[in-house]
């Protein structure tokens, strides 16, 4: 039985074999998606999400971080810089090792206690609670000790990202639909307690939205974001549609790194700035003053505009921010098709062309296509609180999984 587990949950047990029959890659994969979708809907634990810590390459892997560590620790205030960041790094990872070791003694301890059938029941009850909760808390830790495992990429580190959405194919109804994921976002913003500025906003006739970008800081924002990067398609009925047909429309999310002043350097040389009058409302200031900005990045031919704000200086920092997110995902897009053009993609980003997710309001359901699994209540998930938040959870530990096994088959 553990060896069909094993198979089914890891391809790298399956190349131990010299024949693998097609029918059991074609039921590993059957499992998978029964699991993923069992996760999604309750029916199971995100513990049978993680990889077990009683497999040895594991333990193996964690032996080698703890070596590491005590080899690190043992050179005192000696080392060099970069040995001086790995062991912040590690330091986390040893703390929640040696407190699940810890829960691991006790629970051995707790079932010395329990052995002995002469204890009286209100004893073994309370026993029994303890244990409980210890175990609750190992799945905690191993759930914590799976994303400290996994080495964060680089741009995982940053802060501070371009959210963009635009209306794609479905006309009017994109547009609607448009502005609600908008401002499903804002309010997703508003509950991780990240700051935003809208940088711009261009509205329809009927108050849909054909393009919308805002700026957005706070811990760990690109981690989570750049789950919703890609294509979101929507199934219903318009409000525009007399007849009562179902129109399937999509909107296209782009989730941009925004670097820091080191990571990309704009010399004046290579831009090409231009001011003019802002266009909208606004009375007589936006036909006197020119407030609105251009910058035009020569090398690349990337341009941006900003009129959001009265002042010129503002518009041209916001713009100038701008313009460094977008060569800086550029660069980033061509890094990625150099060096992890054979890796398979299981997390979407804004190089992808498929749809990641499907709302389908008939139904009030909402699929995401990389978990393989949906979920209802509609308005729940489009307020952008604690349902989307726990979809993209989900997606972070699927993530996890699959890159510490990438690791642990190398």
């Amino acid at each position: 039985m553990n060896i069909w587990k094993l198979c089914m949950t890891s391809s790298t047990a399956l190349r131990l074999f010299k024949k693998v029959p097609p029918q059991a890659l074609l039921v590993r994969v059957r499992y998978k998606l029964i699991l993923n979708r069992n996760v999604a809907r309750g029916l199971c634990t995100q513990q049978d999400f993680c990889v077990s810590f009683d497999n040895p390459a594991v333990q193996k892997y964690i032996e080698n971080l703890r070596m590491e560590f005590k080899t690190l620790t043992a050179e005192g205030d000696c080392y060099e810089e970069r040995k001086k960041r790995r062991l912040l790094e590690i330091q986390p990872v040893i703390n929640i090792i040696e407190e699940r070791n810890a829960l691991t003694e006790n629970l051995a301890s707790l079932k010395e206690l329990t052995s002995d059938e002469s204890k009286d029941q209100e004893f073994l009850s309370a026993v029994n609670q303890e244990r409980q909760i210890y175990l609750q808390r190992i799945k905690q830790l191993e759930n914590m000790l799976i994303s400290s495992l996994v080495p964060s990429a680089d741009e995982d580190s940053c802060s501070d990202i371009v959210l963009e959405v635009t209306a794609g194919v479905g006309g009017k109804e994109a547009m609607l639909f448009a502005k609600e994921l908008f401002d499903m976002y804002c309010t997703y913003i508003t509950h991780k307690h990240w700051d935003m500025q809208v940088v711009h906003q261009e509205l329809s006739d009927l108050g849909g939205l054909r393009h919308a970008s805002v700026l957005v800081s706070g811990e760990d924002v690109y981690q989570y974001l750049k789950y919703e990067a890609g294509v979101h398609r929507v199934q219903r009925v318009p409000a525009t549609e007399k007849s009562g047909r179902i129109h399937t429309s999509t909107v296209t999310v782009a989730v941009l790194p925004q670097p820091e002043e080191v990571d990309v350097v704009l010399h004046d040389r290579d831009l090409h700035i231009e001011t003019k009058r802002a266009s909208g409302a606004g009375g007589q200031h936006v036909n006197k003053t020119e407030s609105a900005v251009r910058i035009t990045h020569l090398p690349t031919g990337i341009s941006v505009e900003c009129q959001v704000d009265r002042s010129q200086i503002k518009n041209r920092e916001i713009a100038m921010r701008t313009l460094k997110a977008r060569i800086y995902q550029q660069e980033l897009e061509a890094q990625i098709s150099r060096t992890q053009t054979a890796r398979k993609q299981q997390v979407g980003s804004s190089m992808r062309s498929e749809k990641i997710r499907t709302y389908n309001f008939m139904q009030d359901r909402v699929t995401d296509h990389r978990l393989s699994s949906s979920f209802h209540d509609m308005h729940g998930f489009l307020l952008g609180g604690e349902k989307l938040d726990s979809l993209i959870c989900q997606l972070q530990l699927m993530r996890n999984r699959d890159r510490l096994l990438e690791i642990l088959s190398k």
